[in-house]
């Protein structure tokens, strides 16, 4: 058994399932729940042991991995666990937001426990090896307490005292993969509908992409700084381009929504007297939800 002893698994679809594998695997003492009990067998018949109740699964062990659909039910499962929780550690690694990591960590205080929320960016096969990423946040010192027994699941990054950070990572990492990929979408229809081969281009478009990465690093330090160098040049050159974009689009009857906006927005922004600045200053007119700062 591992010097660490004991931990805790709740919820057992998919990832959660494949977390408390992992962990019986490697010689854990494994306690497991599931709402639907059948769903213990597999793990039972591997060596974990399956608790009646979540709260007997709690108090079980010191530190319990809550793995569930969403944040609705978390919230359901935490209203059952009453005195169990006391002196234990949760750590939360179901997606939700931000606002929820953080009420779910008020929870936890007030009924005597510590809160860690943790995000899993990968599938379950990779649960225990270096393809997967987990972004954690919460009380520095209990994720200390803690951090070789969370490592066994992948590399963490801890990300803050803040509890809600780790979920801010996880929605900013997928909400810029799915602005990228439905872009992308609708470029492979206009490709195509000029007779091009889209696994072609495709293969072209991403060989192109290693020239990416050091330019996020450079338009997130604009930002961060308030210096709009002209990256991809000045905005005066690149806002040339645009109604040939659209108007190209258009013909072809795909979608030009995203488009304009940068017509828009780059339009703005020379009108403003700041044409000799680069795409990164954009940033600086895109709204900003009321209540909220920038």
């Amino acid at each position: 058994m591992k010097a660490e002893g004991q931990v805790s698994v709740i919820g057992l679809g998919d990832m959660g399932s494949a977390i408390a594998r992992m962990f019986v695997d490697r010689g854990y003492a494994t306690t497991v729940w599931n709402r639907t009990a059948s769903k213990t067998a597999p793990l039972t018949e591997a060596g974990a042991t399956a608790a009646a109740t979540a709260a007997d699964a709690v108090a079980a062990s010191p530190l319990t991995v809550l793995c569930l659909l969403d944040g609705a039910a978390v919230e359901e499962v935490l209203e059952t666990l009453g005195g169990a929780v006391a002196g234990k550690v949760l750590v939360n690694v179901t997606s939700c937001s931000p606002a929820q990591a953080r009420a779910n960590e008020r929870w936890a205080h007030e009924h005597g426990a510590e809160y860690l929320d943790g995000k899993i960016m990968g599938d379950p096969p990779y649960i225990g090896t270096t393809n997967i990423l987990l972004p954690v946040s919460g009380s520095h010192d209990v994720f200390k307490a803690h951090e070789p027994t969370l490592r066994e699941l992948g590399p963490i990054t801890y990300h803050g005292e803040d509890a809600g950070f780790a979920a801010v990572e996880l929605l900013a990492q997928v909400a810029a993969s799915y602005e990228l990929l439905i872009g992308f979408l609708h470029t492979l229809k206009l490709v195509r509908s000029e007779g091009f081969d889209v696994a072609e281009f495709a293969e072209r478009f991403a060989g192109s992409l290693t020239a990416y990465p050091p330019l996020l690093t450079t338009m997130a330090n604009a930002v961060k700084n308030g210096d709009y160098a002209p990256d991809m040049g000045p905005l005066n050159v690149q806002a040339a381009l645009m109604d040939d974009m659209i108007t190209h689009r258009e013909s072809r009857g795909v979608e030009a929504l995203r488009m304009r906006e940068v017509k828009k927005l780059m339009d703005a922004r020379i009108a403003e007297g700041h044409g000799d600045q680069g795409f990164s200053s954009l940033f600086e007119l895109l709204p900003v939800a009321r209540g909220q700062s920038s």
